[in-house]
């Protein structure tokens, strides 16, 4: 059976539809009306500006007030007379005359001055000089190297041979081994000079000194050929007994 009403005229089929929007507009009313403010009237205060009104502004009267010019700067002293006094002393003019030769004058040559040159002492190290001063006995050694090691050896069994090792024993010193550094330098003409010593004990000191004074001349050492200062150093070591 089929039935007699069109369905595009069946109002229940959008109610649903409806239904939602009606309860959107009644929740969005409800909310404008729990948040809506009102505000007393006297509690507006509404401030005017009259542009009619005249802004007034007194002007204070003022007086002028003439100063009168200051008084005039007092006239300047009046200058001290001096008095012209005549010189007693009488000054003598000093001439200087020229030092301009006249045509006639004969010139004098000078005589040409010769400068000494003044050699100075150089000292070149022991260890470094090309050519080492050579001690007596070892003229025939071979190569700088030779000669060192020969002037080392000549020179303790010199020492070894003059220092008075009993000299420990009266200068009151304790037993032990002693040590004295000796420094000396071989000039150009090959003499001892500038002898230096440090020791234990001045009495020391003095007798290796005295030592070393006696070393024999030697033939001074070289360096590019030229005679040249070589310092030299040695210790000299003993034993004092008890």
């Amino acid at each position: 059976m089929e039935p007699k009403k069109n369905p595009k005229s069946d109002v229940s089929r959008n109610s649903s539809l409806f239904f939602a929007v009606g309860l959107a507009l009644m929740l969005g009313v409800t909310y404008m009306t729990i948040n809506y403010k009102t505000y007393d009237k006297s509690d507006i205060a509404i401030d005017s500006l009259n542009l009619d009104d005249e802004l007034e502004e007194e002007v204070p009267i003022t007086e002028q007030i003439f100063t009168p010019p200051p008084p005039p700067p007092p006239p300047p002293p009046a200058p001290e007379i001096i008095e012209v006094v005549e010189d007693e002393e009488e000054i003598e003019e000093t001439v200087i005359e020229s030092t301009e030769t006249e045509m006639d004058t004969e010139i004098v040559e000078v005589e040409e001055v010769e400068v000494e040159e003044v050699e100075e002492d150089l000292e070149v190290p022991f260890s470094v000089i090309e050519n080492v001063a050579v001690f007596p006995g070892c003229e025939k050694k071979k190569g700088n190297a030779a000669k060192k090691k020969c002037m080392n050896e000549k020179v303790n069994k010199f020492i070894n041979r003059k220092f008075n090792t009993d000299l420990a024993g009266d200068l009151g010193l304790p037993a032990g081994r002693k040590r004295i550094f000796v420094q000396f330098k071989v000039d150009k003409t090959g003499n001892i000079s500038s002898i230096v010593a440090r020791g234990p004990h001045p009495g020391l000191e003095k007798e290796a000194k005295r030592v070393i004074s006696q070393l024999p001349k030697m033939k001074p050492g070289r360096q590019r050929g030229k005679a040249v200062v070589m310092p030299f150093s040695i210790p000299i070591v003993f034993q004092v007994q008890d």
